[in-house]
């Protein structure tokens, strides 16, 4: 099994953050290096285990997404190799699974497209028949395509906390209605390019992330990570029918297998309550999520 990075611990570049996947460090003024780590979440908690190759596979991941979706938007790469900006004795805690990338004003909000009724948004349509203040057709399921893509923004939680949705009316009084529309517009486009070219690989994108910043020439700009297992739900076309009809979570690609297990598991005898520590996670959870993560890059690139 491939060895796992659960910290980088890198010495010759300032730390700037730990995020709950990933390690940035400043180059310079203009640049930073993110280095995808294997740690994993699920409810906002860190686990205390590492999921073996699965940052080097988000990298793959966004690596073939912003090519992809170059003409759609720009991106933050710099197109430099990061393994130039570390000492040698560090190149193994970077190679393969770090970008160097464009230093960004990020946006403090969250730019989530939702293709399909899933997750919180189908929570809340039982409840309102909405979805963050998007009015939509009564009738609809657990699952249902919706029948054009909807924006839904959420701002942007610290380590630990819950990232909370938000309505449109709410991301204009945070960025203002200029770069509001443009974030909207933009990130509907990417969804659904990336939904399209996902469907001729037998991979439904039902929802999916993105984040947002601005270069010195003040150019909308996408940043972090993008359609990855981490930032997205992946269904495969197979599953989707029969757990439609059935009215239960398709099969997926993400993080779902991890958190159904979670959901069962106990600390010290008692259901565990979704605060850290997290309960220490057995070698068949860790391989099948690795597979999962394996299988939809295998799917979408052929790699």
């Amino acid at each position: 099994m491939t060895s796992a990075l659960h910290t980088s611990d890198l010495t010759s570049l300032p730390l700037l953050a730990r995020g709950k996947v990933r390690d940035n460090y400043a180059v310079g003024n203009d640049r930073i290096l993110m280095v995808a780590s294997d740690r994993i979440s699920a409810f906002d908690v860190i686990m205390g285990e590492p999921i073996p190759g699965k940052g080097a596979l988000l990298t793959q991941m966004a690596l073939f997404w912003f090519e992809l979706l170059k003409e759609v938007a720009p991106n933050h790469l710099t197109g430099e190799d990061p393994v130039s900006v570390v000492t040698p004795a560090e190149r193994p805690q970077v190679e393969g699974r770090a970008m160097l990338v464009k230093k960004l004003k990020p946006l403090p909000v969250e730019a989530v497209v939702r293709g399909y009724l899933a997750g919180s948004g189908w929570k809340e349509y039982q409840h309102n028949g909405e979805v963050c203040g998007v009015k939509l057709p009564a009738g609809l399921k657990n699952a249902s395509k919706l029948p054009e893509p909807i924006f839904t923004p959420a701002t942007k939680a610290e380590v630990g906390d819950h990232d909370e949705n938000i309505s449109y009316d709410q991301m204009v009084k945070i960025i203002g209605p200029d770069l509001s529309a443009q974030v909207r517009e933009l990130a509907i486009k990417l969804y659904k390019t990336a939904a399209d070219y996902a469907l001729t690989k037998g991979i439904i994108i039902a929802d999916t992330k993105f984040e947002f910043g601005l270069d010195e020439n003040g150019t909308l700009t996408v940043m972090d990570e993008v359609l990855t297992p981490d930032s997205s739900r992946f269904w495969p076309v197979e599953g989707y029918e029969k757990a439609f009809n059935e009215g239960t979570n398709p099969p997926s690609y993400d993080k779902q297998f991890l958190r159904d297990w979670l959901e069962q598991a106990t600390v010290n005898g008692q259901p565990w309550d979704k605060v850290a520590p997290s309960p220490a996670l057995p070698a068949e959870v860790i391989a099948h999520t690795a597979a999962k993560y394996q299988e939809a890059l295998e799917r979408l690139t052929g790699a």
